[in-house]
């Protein structure tokens, strides 16, 4: 990093980071950041296209927009699935490895931090690899109810990717208009609206897990911030807190 970056004072500031957190009991908070050079966009880095993230309100809002995201993750779940940990990740599973970092607290959704290693991941926003019930609570994983939609939707992945490539969001929705014809399936138990168990713009995060993630702040002696930008609530608020 020191060779690609234009700040002169980053050996400096590196030392006296060295020097801070030496000794200390570390917990990190990571944002999207740390997964860019995975393949995983974000929404804020600069040159980075402008996008509209799905609120929860939208989403609740309509069948016909529920269908259309759908659609739209059935082919970008796909690519964050394939995504694979890099350096940042792995640094930071080391660190815990070696005893200096206790819990990584994050704002992604993609599990990279524990497809890298790493203990305790306290996932703030959920992850995409799981589908829950709005009605009953009812989950199943991502790739079982892939399977379901693979058979209502068979050849719709191949009919869209043979377009051209797909650009990919960070929440997992690919950016694709042609979806009328895709077919969802509601809960088996109860007819219930599915939902990807992650925190939508609009929704909270849920209060245990906020309770625990200030616990593990108020446990350690630092609180190491990568890859965010810190502007969305969720995350600054940890960094205020310590």
């Amino acid at each position: 990093a020191a060779a690609t970056t234009p700040d002169p004072d980053y050996a400096d500031r590196l030392d006296r980071a060295r020097v801070l957190l030496r000794g200390r009991r570390i917990v990190a908070l990571t944002g999207a950041g740390v997964s860019t050079a995975s393949g995983i966009p974000d929404y804020r880095s600069p040159g980075a296209p402008r996008r509209t993230p799905m609120t929860l309100q939208q989403f609740l809002g309509s069948a016909e927009f529920r269908r259309r995201y759908w659609a739209r993750n059935h082919l970008g779940w796909r690519h964050m699935d394939a995504a694979v940990p890099n350096r940042a990740h792995l640094a930071l599973t080391e660190l815990q490895q070696r005893g200096w970092m206790s819990r990584v607290l994050t704002q992604n959704v993609d599990m990279l931090h524990t497809k890298a290693g790493t203990r305790g991941v306290l996932e703030l926003h959920g992850c995409y690899g799981r589908v829950r019930c709005l009605g009953c609570g009812w989950t199943t994983s991502r790739h079982r109810l892939a399977e379901r939609l693979e058979d209502l939707n068979a050849g719709f992945a191949e009919s869209v990717g043979g377009r051209g490539a797909i650009e990919v969001a960070p929440d997992a929705d690919a950016v694709v208009s042609d979806t009328a014809h895709f077919r969802m399936i509601d809960c088996p138990d109860c007819g219930g609206i599915l939902k990807p168990d992650i925190v939508y713009f609009g929704e909270s995060v849920p209060k245990p897990i906020v309770t625990q993630a200030f616990t593990l702040v108020d446990e350690a002696d630092a609180l190491l911030v990568v890859g965010s930008s810190l502007t969305v609530m969720s995350g600054l608020r940890f960094a205020r807190h310590a």
